[in-house]
């Protein structure tokens, strides 16, 4: 079976493509991971959270993250994952948001109200290519 890492742009083009990945930050109970959905604006990663959630309150006090998204192709036994180092910041600015608001990629799949947008602008990106393409 081939691996192939990705590029710094390869992997910078299928975080782009958007959808559901995986927030993962530390906490005092230990490790943390929770499925987002997110779009990409302007080269950082947006997701919807509430701000008095696990999610949101873990943010404030420990920004540093890991971003995760992959797409498998489980009969054809190929797949690609990237993961993100980034650092998490509430998006206040008013203009920032209402620029987003069209992005259906943001409408939250959870009930309730998810009104808390957190950019995450990554430091480093890796990932890798499994099987055939």
């Amino acid at each position: 079976m081939t691996i192939r890492e990705l590029s710094n742009s390869e992997c910078a083009d299928l975080i782009a493509t958007g959808g559901v990945g995986r927030v993962a930050f530390c906490t005092q109970d230990g490790p943390q991971i929770y499925p987002v959905n997110y779009t990409v604006a302007e080269g950082v990663i947006v997701f919807r959270t509430s701000a008095y959630s696990r999610l949101g309150l873990a943010l404030v006090k420990r920004p540093r993250v890991v971003f995760e998204v992959d797409q498998l192709e489980h009969e054809r036994m190929r797949g690609w994952s990237v993961v993100a180092q980034a650092t998490a910041e509430p998006m206040d600015d008013p203009d920032e948001v209402v620029g987003l608001r069209p992005q259906s990629r943001l409408t939250p799949w959870a009930e309730g109200t998810r009104n808390l947008l957190v950019r995450l602008r990554w430091q480093e990106l890796s990932g890798r290519r499994v099987g055939e393409w």
